[in-house]
């Protein structure tokens, strides 16, 4: 067996943290969560603040950095955060999603070169072995050696979330056919769908053309139909309620003076400090 990546040690030790203190990620996601009364799309932009803030608290041997405003301004990456192994001294550089259960975009394909590359195959139905190895092992798909996305996935109708970390290489190892398809589910452009030996959904390669913005090429898969492919690092779903104490308290800081929010900092901090003793960490 290959040695762990740093990103999977790193997804390891959160695994172990949220077991033994789950009620630490249960505040944390409920906060997140709670920002979408705000705006629908204001909890992926704090969680990109708040998972590493939770990381700098909870787990000592690791540092996080927001990066994805600062370093990688001019949008050539998608990571959105940086974690640092104090230990081993190995940097990880992590996507944030944020999604809701369903579809969820685990790469941009930002040079497009995917879909194209699948098109170059000229074959609507791809199912021989060697020729799948070779179109996993291509440039155009090499990016997704270097995917680390950690998706915080929420269900709003049931009030739940979960952290859901796809599993490539068990995905690339499964795939047994790739085949186009085209038209329903209000599809506008084509896609490539990867399945395994039973046809089961693994992944997907959203058209990269011209007429494709973000949101519409890329690698992606789905939170429903293919959980056998993804890994909870919080041990399944947690319930979450929304805090309205907090949505009150950002509105009252947007109006109040820097003054008082040092104080309201300073008290921050200490109620941090009695979670940590409290969970003996």
């Amino acid at each position: 067996m290959p040695d762990s990546s740093p990103y999977q040690e790193f997804t390891k030790r959160l695994k172990l943290l949220i077991s033994k203190h789950p009620s630490l990620i249960s505040i944390t996601l409920s906060n997140i969560f709670t920002m979408r009364l705000i705006g629908n799309k204001t909890h992926g932009d704090l969680a990109e603040i708040a998972i590493p803030e939770f990381i700098n608290q909870y787990m000592y041997d690791f540092n996080s950095t927001h990066v994805g405003k600062d370093r990688f301004r001019a949008k050539q990456h998608e990571e959105d955060i940086s974690v640092v192994n104090q230990i081993t001294e190995d940097e990880v550089l992590i996507s944030i999603k944020a999604y809701g259960v369903g579809p969820l975009q685990l790469s941009t394909d930002k040079e497009a070169r995917m879909f194209p590359f699948l098109e170059s195959q000229g074959e609507s139905e791809i199912s021989d072995s060697n020729s799948i190895r070779a179109i996993l092992e291509s440039p155009a798909f090499s990016e997704i050696e270097q995917m680390n996305v950690l998706p915080l996935i929420y269900d709003e109708k049931r009030n739940r979330c979960n952290i859901l970390v796809f599993d490539q290489e068990r995905a690339k190892q499964d795939v047994a056919t790739i085949r186009k398809v085209t038209g329903g589910s209000g599809r506008k452009h084509p896609i490539y769908e990867f399945v395994n030996e039973d046809y089961e959904y693994i992944c997907e390669v959203r058209y990269g053309g011209a007429a494709a913005n973000a949101l519409q090429r890329g690698l992606w898969t789905n939170t429903r139909n293919a959980i056998q492919y993804f890994d909870s690092i919080t041990g399944g779903w947690i319930d979450y309620s929304h805090n309205l104490v907090l949505v009150k308290l950002f509105s009252h800081s947007l109006v109040a003076s820097q003054t008082g929010h040092v104080e309201a900092l300073e008290s921050v901090k200490k109620d941090i400090a009695s979670i940590i003793q409290g969970e003996g960490l």
